[in-house]
């Protein structure tokens, strides 16, 4: 019998792009996925990556830091309640 195994992608990061705007990059991946001029369209285009991956979407703010986090896939730990 063979097991179900669920595929991970890679976790979708919204960071500052160095020339201005904003860019959704795959954890990993020197290049970003997609380039925007505002943090909100950013995070939509990492959003339905992210379900689609069935991974995480992680939003910076403009100092690097992680902002926000949120899970589409199976979290290992989900809210108890």
């Amino acid at each position: 019998m063979i097991a179900e195994v669920d595929i991970v992608g890679k976790n979708q990061h919204v960071v500052p792009h160095p020339g201005g705007g904003w860019q959704v990059k795959g954890a990993g991946n020197a290049r970003a996925t997609k380039r925007t001029s505002t943090q909100a369209e950013a995070a939509t285009i990492a959003r339905t990556i992210a379900i689609n991956q069935k991974s995480e979407r992680l939003i910076h703010g403009t100092d690097g830091r992680i902002r926000a986090k949120h899970s589409y896939g199976n979290d290992p730990f989900p809210p108890r309640g």
